[in-house]
């Protein structure tokens, strides 16, 4: 008996948001056996070669992968069940925002990068000039920053580089939440509050959260906190029910973990950052399924 990711209960809510073929085109070999040999690639983080034979030809397992990718498969098939999680209402728009590192292996650092370009982090399917690749502390390493609901499940994400700083990203992770309604009405882009730690307490974010009456519980740094005692005004309330608020942050962290159990998401090994989120959305999408879908 072979471990599965794709169950007969997980396959019976994707089997319908997949592509299907139109016209002419030349029929899709079995789409659950393919999906089942991209999971495995990721959970395992071998490479596409030695995708065992049972899954099919390892070639057309990663030009499948890629082709949808690049058409925006992956990102559709998220939205969609976050689409019938909402329905349900079983999202809980108190959302916590954080950022991951993974390192990337030599086999995903070979292409040329243009550090000089500005990657459009806006547009997933649009592959950033630095691939989402930079150097730090730790080497070569891209940054998953994301952002979950109150159960943990990935609402929206965004890949950069891992020298990237997280406060800069906070606006444009947010904005990336898109949640269509099932019927008519505009898809919800805004939650109930945010819950973040001390990595984004600029003026800036807390200022761009108001504009938008989003409730916020970030604490402030200690250096922000001695600046502040010198001006008059008024201080960042953070008292007995923000501590108690704060406490369902970790929710995101254990999201990570749930992500980073695929070891091709914890090191990174894909030349493409498209690719690489590619990934993260499928696994994002398991995971969704497996908690309210299924």
């Amino acid at each position: 008996m072979t471990r599965q990711e794709i169950s007969d209960e997980v396959w019976a809510v994707m089997e319908p948001l997949m592509p299907t073929v139109t016209g002419r085109s030349r029929p899709w070999t079995d789409h659950r056996l393919a999906i089942e040999g991209m999971a495995w690639k990721y959970r395992t983080g071998a490479p596409w070669r030695d995708v065992p034979e049972r899954f099919g030809k390892w070639n057309s397992i990663y030009k499948r992968f890629n082709l949808w990718a690049g058409d925006g498969t992956w990102q559709k098939l998220l939205t969609e069940v976050q689409k019938q999680a909402d329905a349900a209402g079983e999202i809980d728009w108190v959302v916590s925002i954080d950022s991951t590192i993974a390192r990337v292996h030599q086999h995903g650092a070979t292409l040329a990068r243009d550090t000089g370009a500005v990657p459009n982090h806006k547009n997933p399917w649009s592959e950033p000039p630095d691939h989402g690749i930079g150097r730090s502390r730790g080497g070569l390493t891209t940054k998953l920053h994301l952002v979950c609901d109150g159960r943990g499940r990935p609402l929206s994400m965004m890949i950069t580089a891992g020298n990237i700083n997280d406060t800069t990203m906070m606006s444009a992770v947010l904005e990336n939440i898109r949640v269509p309604r099932d019927g008519k009405g505009r898809p919800r882009t805004r939650p109930d509050r945010v819950l973040a730690d001390k990595g984004y307490p600029s003026r800036a974010n807390r200022a761009w959260l108001r504009d938008r009456r989003i409730a916020a519980t970030i604490p402030e740094r200690d250096d922000q906190i001695a600046h502040r005692r010198k001006k008059p005004g008024r201080p960042i309330a953070f008292g007995d029910k923000q501590k108690e608020r704060y406490k369902g942050r970790n929710v995101v962290e254990r999201c990570f973990n749930r992500l980073k159990q695929w070891r091709g998401i914890a090191m990174r090994s894909d030349k493409l950052a498209r690719n690489y989120r590619a990934a993260v959305s499928l696994a994002a999408a398991l995971i969704w399924i497996k908690t309210d879908l299924r």
